[in-house]
């Protein structure tokens, strides 16, 4: 009965299981990359003399990558193009565990120190993932649910990619504005779902500051 609903919503598409353990490894390889990738840009001594290292530090593609706003990006990608809400919670599980685990190691290994309190919320994020990753498949439609769900990641994304007060909107970055507009973009599916969904972001953005 419940399935029955929740497909109503949004419904699976099928593939082999050959299929779902390849993409799972896939993304398992790429959160390890990706992890890597961002220690190793965060450790970066930045040379402006280098045309790509200076573009790297106007950018400050580092802090960025460091950041929430880009793994939340990635995330929800992974999530809402998988092919299924099982699929979407295995493969985000996975890119997350791998990102954290090959962040953590590098980390530990060239960087000389282990910053487990800042690491332990990443594990914290890691072991959510599956379950924030199942609801959010069921974000990109064209059901009513679905735009209420947008509304709500798009939330955390503006308060993710920008400063929200009461009284203001900062932007933090070039970078975090990208991140938040090609959230827009995934979970586009037609201009009324997407308008609702950031009147509905915008909204909540700015009461959970409000409140809290």
């Amino acid at each position: 009965m419940l399935r029955k609903k929740l497909n109503k919503i949004r419904t699976p598409q099928e593939i082999s299981k050959n299929s779902i353990i390849f993409n799972a490894v896939v993304f398992l390889v790429l959160g390890i990359i990706l992890g890597i990738f961002s220690k190793w840009l965060d450790n970066l001594a930045i040379d402006d003399t280098v045309w790509w290292q200076h573009f790297i530090g106007l950018l400050d593609l580092g802090n960025f990558m460091s950041g929430f706003s880009i793994w939340l990006l990635l995330s929800l990608i992974i999530a809402v193009f998988s092919n299924a809400p099982l699929s979407a919670a295995v493969n985000v599980f996975l890119f997350l565990l791998g990102m954290t685990v090959s962040y953590h190691i590098y980390t530990v290994i060239f960087s000389g120190f282990n910053p487990m309190g800042y690491m332990m919320i990443w594990y914290g994020i890691t072991l959510a993932s599956p379950i924030l990753a199942f609801i959010c498949w069921y974000a990109r439609s064209r059901s009513f649910v679905s735009m209420l769900l947008s509304g709500i990641i798009l939330s955390v994304m503006v308060l993710t990619c920008f400063g929200v007060g009461f009284w203001y909107f900062d932007i933090k970055s070039i970078l975090d504005t990208f991140a938040f507009i090609m959230a827009v973009v995934v979970l586009h599916t037609n201009i009324f779902s997407t308008i609702g969904a950031l009147v509905i972001a915008v909204a909540l953005a700015f009461g959970i500051r409000i409140v809290f």
